[in-house]
């Protein structure tokens, strides 16, 4: 389940949920452990061989994206809040191997979009199951202009198949 709205509202951030069949403390460790997270990390067809995570304030989270035709995404974080097992707060950049910023047009984003963006994750226990709701600080038409909507939909749907399989 993805929240949508017809209309992209420039003024608003991007917003995107999910309720998983998964206890939250399973679904926040496929988060912040980077075996579970190079397993789903990423949209359709892209895998992520590159995850090093030091979940802690301060701390960072840099990987890499491979597209399904061979292309790599470096992306780096800096953990701003963690709240085991309820919040994730990090910023957001692209990245190069070695973890320095570069700006996203390096990676066909549009002139727009910040060389620094912010993700808040929440994730909220519903009745046994865990929503998690992604709050991305670009505007939400931006957003939408850019694919995110249908990157974060499809990152989401390989969440849910990790986490369908860890269960069985």
């Amino acid at each position: 389940m993805t929240t949508k709205d017809p209309i992209p509202n420039p003024a608003r951030p991007f917003t995107i949920s999910r309720i998983f069949d998964a206890p939250r403390e399973v679904v926040f460790e496929a988060w912040t452990n980077p075996k579970q997270m190079r397993e789903w990390w990423g949209p359709k067809g892209f895998t992520t061989p590159h995850c090093k995570i030091d979940l802690r304030p301060g701390g960072t989270i840099h990987y890499c994206m491979r597209s399904p035709d061979g292309k790599d995404y470096w992306g780096i974080g800096v953990y701003k809040e963690i709240l085991k097992p309820s919040r994730i707060v990090l910023s957001d950049s692209f990245s190069d191997e070695k973890g320095d910023i570069v700006q996203p047009a390096v990676y066909g984003m549009d002139p727009e979009w910040p060389a620094e963006t912010l993700i808040t994750v929440l994730f909220d226990n519903v009745e046994g199951k865990t929503k998690v709701t992604i709050n991305h600080s670009v505007s939400d038409a931006l957003a939408k202009k850019q694919g995110c909507e249908e990157g974060w939909s499809q990152t989401l749907d390989n969440l849910a198949a990790f986490l369908s399989k860890a269960r069985v």
